[in-house]
């Protein structure tokens, strides 16, 4: 497995939580790649490791399909905490 050489960068904020919860699941990218054309996301492999490593945007259609394939829920996405 290959490692990140650079820290993350600040392009989103899902990015890590993304990371973390594929691979909690035993999931590998091109996996999760399947899973999310599935639910109509088409992405490079080259783009979900941009959007992995915090050095993309992420739309919101996005993170719709992103929550779908992981069978999580957008807070947990978003660091699993949210204000009220």
């Amino acid at each position: 497995m290959k490692h990140r050489k650079d820290p993350p960068g600040d392009k989103n904020i899902i990015g890590t939580q993304v990371v973390a919860i594929r691979k909690a699941k035993r999931m590998k990218q091109k996996d999760f790649l399947a899973r999310l054309q599935t639910f109509g996301l088409d992405i490079s492999p080259t783009s979900l490791s941009r959007l992995e490593g915090q050095y993309r945007l992420v739309q919101d259609y996005e993170v719709v399909a992103i929550a779908k394939a992981l069978d999580v829920s957008f807070e947990d996405l978003l660091g699993g905490e949210t204000e009220s």
